[in-house]
């Protein structure tokens, strides 16, 4: 069978949903003082516009990739970009921070929705080279759309006003959502004529990782709400949530198919790199939502002054991203690694940076590191996702993409908590959460040098 003639521009389709879809995690970050104000909102609720979206986006992803396999790719798809554009139209008219909260948390289920179908349509379409260079435009388009997501959203604000901009920048991803529609339904595969197979969805499986999840977030969130130090035994229940979701797992795979097949981390390549993915963007995520906030309510930017600082981490990743695509396969992990140096270097530099040059200017001190952890940032996701799912076999791929991207999400999801936890002066509060989004990209770094070791070891082992 040949390879499909529309697969190319069925990948236009599928870049546009990314590219939406990736957009809402960072552009409502400059958007959050004028919610403050507009909604008389918390800051616990800000946290909640962030890390609800990311958080529903992560719990749907393997469970909604599973239903696409079974039922077509394209009417899930289509059911998913639906149910983002009135989520999205929901968010905009919310006329008080608990309305925003949920329309939110929907807008990110309906992002995990689309997502699985988007990596399972890019598997289903391409193969060999073809296949590693859709997913480095992936890649490349994931990146970008995080970084300028602060831009689009300040010139936004700044030309519909401070008091009911925000609306406008929740209501932009409408219109793309309705164009990725359209052009789904005309460019889009339908599910294959044949048997459909019915699966179990393991609705046990995901009640327990969205509970076990939900109490490690909720004591950083709601850190400073909730008087004393009781709360904090939270994040010790759901670290039990979890154990028992993993011996769940272990049970209900010997009869069905469970929402994570733990055989998948028996590869140490896939494992690491899955492990590398959830730390890094807990550190990754967050970056612009602790930067918008600190230019914003610390330094009185504007939100557009704000939005252009984060493009220079976006050009930083539009330079390095196809790159990485391309050379990834000869360089391998060591890749990886030394993207995440440059971010660690990069985001070392930015604080101190702060301090060389205060007020008013500190923006252009803060561009030129960002640009290097920009440039990191491109050789590091796009490339980990090829480099992780390449010790998967095919016929596993789908499932695997699936579990990747929800340590993904649940990595963004907690990291956005853990710096929103930072309060007080805004200068302290800037370089606690920046020191957090260090100690993730670390932790990463150490997740990527040690598969670096055993890859080197498996070369070495005879046979």
């Amino acid at each position: 069978m040949g390879a499909d003639p529309r697969r190319w521009k069925a990948l236009a389709v599928c870049l546009i949903a990314g590219f939406v879809t990736w957009l809402d995690i960072s552009i409502v970050n400059v958007a959050l003082p004028s919610i403050r104000v507009a909604l008389d909102a918390p800051p616990s609720a800000l946290q909640w516009v962030v890390s609800g979206y990311a958080f529903a986006f992560g719990l749907l992803l393997v469970p909604a990739g599973r239903f696409g396999d079974t039922h077509g790719r394209r009417n899930v798809f289509l059911f998913g970009a639906a149910l983002f554009a009135l989520a999205s139209a929901a968010a905009g008219a919310a006329p008080e921070s608990s309305w925003l909260i949920t329309a939110r948390v929907v807008q990110g289920a309906a992002a995990g929705v689309i997502a699985p179908q988007v990596t399972g349509l890019i598997q289903q379409l391409f193969q060999g080279a073809e296949r590693g260079r859709a997913f480095g435009l992936l890649g490349a388009t994931m990146s970008i759309s995080t970084a300028v997501g602060p831009l689009l959203g300040g010139l936004l604000i700044q030309f519909s006003g401070q008091r009911e901009g925000w609306r406008h920048v929740l209501h932009v991803s409408i219109p793309i959502s309705l164009i990725a529609m359209v052009l789904a339904y005309r460019y889009v595969p339908g599910r294959p004529a044949g048997k459909r197979q019915r699966e179990s969805m393991d609705p046990v499986g995901v009640l327990l990782l969205a509970a076990g999840v939900l109490l490690l977030i909720l004591p950083l969130v709601e850190g400073r709400a909730w008087p004393g130090q009781g709360k904090w035994l939270l994040i010790l229940a759901g670290a039990v949530v979890l154990t028992g979701f993993v011996g769940w797992e272990r049970w209900y795979g010997k009869r069905h198919d469970p929402i994570v097949d733990l055989s998948l981390f028996r590869r140490g390549s896939y494992a690491l790199g899955t492990l590398l993915a959830l730390l890094y963007f807990g550190g990754f995520t967050a970056i612009f939502f602790i930067i918008t906030q600190y230019l914003q309510e610390g330094l009185h930017y504007s939100a557009l002054r704000a939005g252009w600082v984060s493009a220079a981490f976006a050009l930083g990743s539009a330079l390095s991203a196809a790159l990485g695509g391309r050379v990834v396969v000869r360089f391998g992990r060591p890749l990886v690694v030394f993207g995440l140096v440059l971010v660690t270097l990069g985001l070392g530099a930015t604080e101190p940076a702060t301090r060389l040059v205060s007020g008013q200017n500190a923006a252009w001190a803060i561009a030129a590191p960002l640009f290097v952890a920009g440039v990191g940032n491109g050789l590091i996701v796009s490339p980990n996702q090829t480099l992780t799912l390449s010790a998967v076999p095919v016929a596993e791929a789908g499932v695997a993409g699936g579990v990747l991207q929800t340590g993904q999400r649940i990595g963004a999801s907690v990291g956005i908590a853990a710096v929103g936890s930072a309060h007080g002066i805004y200068a302290a509060s800037f370089q606690q959460a920046l020191l957090v989004n260090i100690m993730f990209v670390l932790a990463a770094l150490a997740a990527g040098v040690a598969d670096v070791f055993v890859e080197r070891r498996a070369d070495r082992r005879p046979g």
